[in-house]
């Protein structure tokens, strides 16, 4: 993994201005009209804050045409084409959302937004190279050759027809960054309706060889930098941080960022490594900064789940939910290139580590809220649906210029999730405060409604009362917040309640089956786990007819619990999040089976592409769920 940082880096990092400029008080981002939907304990938004169009290097080499303004379109609602296109230039899908999304954040690949500009652009000068030859007539070719440059030099060399010291691509990325940008201003809802919210955001796509390591990043409002910081003018994260508080802290006034890593599953365990730099031990300041700036990470997206699994770590067997069977980019196309998972490859034990590093230098360095999103490269944000999957592309199945036989994607993949986010209104202000306090969860898909709130003083009765919320802020804290523990306080409580995807024309989503707290804690130095049931029966009582895809057994609209935790010892350093079931449904590639109209007692049914079908080794059901924040409880001293 490489850790250097450049001398810019290096400079921002040693002027010791991120903590303060983080806990300051920012001014108001978004003046204007207030919202007129507005509940000061706070509701639920739903969102996706990871979308990639064909401003991505990826996503234009398979054949998507998407804009910025197209995706921002598509997530409030209006129907968009997709690939692949026909010679008159119609597209021969289309896609449109079933309920628009609250909230959207295009985050286009920022690496070689100049280089693929001078290859579309005759005017430019590099348009003519071997390497913008290949991108033309072999863009697939072209993804892996100019991808590849990036991931194996970092920065320290572009390509050649980017001139000096890569100043042509430099100047060439203004005008995608200015599109992302101005969509991002066009999509913005100012009315007092405040009926969508856009990011100015991108991605650092970061490696180490073919170990993710990649962040999106996701600005407060319109105030920016002039240009991104990609992987290839910082290719380090702590590069990242620090740039990025030279460009925007102290380079724009009023600018906030915050940085949001994903794809921990395919970073072979070096996404969460508790070291500096240097490759040290990390310090209490190093701690501090990297907490400061990345107080998320996306538990769930297109290419599999990250929060944990089973004997990697754990022993909970509901960990082996969309796991991807390698773990790095290389592992998908070379098999033997496959290595053991490891533990620090996922969110919980990331999380655990972070209270084992908080233990030594007094900071927890991965204090993270979870959210989920697709990583959609077809520039369609919140298109989850498992019925009817058209695939996101990028790593998974290009599109081309046909529609591909069989499976939409690759069938390891999966539609992605969702970003929920607690706030008092849809506004950018609202919004990223809430992203920063970490009052938000992940869901795989269905917009589930979940709200977790812990504390001391919290009643056993309180999911029979109506002021739920109220008390839980009173006498508590919510996901994501912290609780100091006091050295004869009675164990704290923990209050979770979870309604159902209301649905849309079509009906309600499916029906929940349980919640879970998971319980991380510091003993004798150890990290120690324990999964208990909050609500919901001990044994699942529902399935699903393979046949039919109809959904069988009892369930629940709606589920609250109040669990005291009978071994809280205040000496200990904790953490505790919810997990929300829902009963078993069909997964995408069941129902593109299904409707394809395969029979695996008749092989005659069995199309090209179908095979899997009747692979036993790849489940038909899935088990929709969400995951909340964290409440982190301090020991006493």
């Amino acid at each position: 993994m490489r850790r250097g940082v450049s001398r810019a880096a290096r400079a921002a990092l040693a002027a010791g201005a991120l903590l303060a400029a983080v806990a300051a008080p920012a001014a108001r981002a978004e003046a204007g009209v207030p919202c007129a939907r507005r509940d000061p304990l706070r509701l639920p938004f739903f969102g996706d804050l990871h979308v990639h169009t064909a401003l991505s290097l990826d996503a234009s080499t398979q054949g998507t045409r998407t804009t910025p303004r197209d995706a921002y379109r598509f997530a409030r609602g209006e129907p968009l084409g997709v690939a692949p296109w026909d010679a008159e230039g119609r597209p021969l899908r289309s896609a449109r959302l079933a309920r628009p999304l609250d909230f959207a954040a295009v985050t286009d690949h920022a690496e070689l937004f100049g280089e693929a500009r001078i290859c579309n652009d005759p005017a430019l000068a590099g348009h003519d190279s071997v390497v913008c030859r290949v991108y033309r007539r072999w863009p697939r070719l072209a993804f892996f050759v100019m991808n590849g440059r990036v991931s194996a030099l970092g920065g320290s060399e572009r390509h050649r027809f980017c001139g000096p010291g890569g100043e042509r691509c430099l100047e060439a990325a203004r005008g995608p960054w200015d599109e992302v940008r101005a969509a991002a201003e066009a999509a913005q809802d100012r009315a007092p309706a405040c009926a969508f919210t856009s990011f100015v955001a991108y991605e650092w796509t970061g490696s180490a060889g073919t170990r993710n390591l990649h962040r999106n990043v996701i600005f407060r409002d319109a105030r920016v930098p002039e240009l991104p910081v990609s992987a290839a003018d910082e290719p380090s994260p702590w590069g990242l941080w620090a740039a990025l508080e030279a460009a925007c802290r102290r380079g724009v006034p009023g600018c906030e960022f915050l940085a949001i890593p994903h794809n921990s599953n395919l970073s072979a365990g070096l996404m969460f490594e508790p070291v500096g730099p240097g490759g040290a031990p990390l310090t209490p300041s190093e701690a501090a900064l990297r907490a400061a700036n990345e107080p998320l990470v996306e538990v769930m997206q297109h290419k599999g789940d990250s929060e944990c699994r089973s004997g990697v770590g754990t022993e909970d067997e509901r960990c082996d939910f969309e796991p991807l069977p390698y773990d790095d980019f290389l592992g998908r196309y070379l098999p033997l290139h496959r290595s053991p998972l490891q533990p620090l490859s996922f969110v919980r034990s990331a999380l655990g580590e972070g209270l084992a590093v908080a233990e030594r230098t007094g900071v927890n360095p991965f204090e993270l809220g979870l959210v989920a999103s697709t990583d959609t490269h077809l520039g369609t944000p919140g298109l989850v649906a498992e019925r009817g999957y058209p695939g996101h592309g990028g790593a998974g199945t290009p599109v081309g210029d046909r529609l591909p036989a069989g499976f939409t994607d690759a069938i390891e993949f999966n539609p992605g999730g969702l970003a929920g986010v607690w706030a008092e209104e849809n506004s950018r202000d609202a919004l990223f405060a809430a992203l920063r306090r970490r009052e938000v969860w992940g869901t795989s898909g269905p917009r589930l409604a979940v709200r977790f709130f812990g504390g001391f003083g919290l009643p056993e009765d309180l999911c029979e009362r109506a002021d739920l919320a109220e008390v839980g802020y009173a006498r508590g804290v919510p996901m994501g917040g912290r609780l100091a523990a006091q050295p004869a306080a009675a164990a704290p409580a923990f209050a979770v309640q979870a309604l159902r995807d209301p649905g849309g024309a079509d009906g309600p989503g499916s029906l929940l089956e349980r919640i879970e707290i998971v319980k991380l804690w510091v003993e004798d130095g150890a990290v120690r786990e324990r999964v208990v049931l909050a609500a919901g029966p001990p044994e699942a009582a529902a399935d699903v007819d393979p046949a039919t895809c109809a959904p069988r057994g009892p369930g629940f609209a709606a589920l609250c619990g109040v669990w005291r935790d009978p071994d809280f010892d205040p000496a200990e350093r904790a953490l505790y999040y919810a997990r929300v079931l829902e009963n078993p449904s069909c997964r995408w590639s069941a129902w593109a089976c299904l409707d394809a109209g395969v029979d695996c007692r008749d092989p005659a049914s069995v199309g090209s592409g179908f095979e899997a079908c009747c692979d036993e080794s790849w489940p038909r059901s899935v088990q929709e769920r969400a995951w909340t924040s964290p409440i982190w409880v301090e020991p006493a001293r």
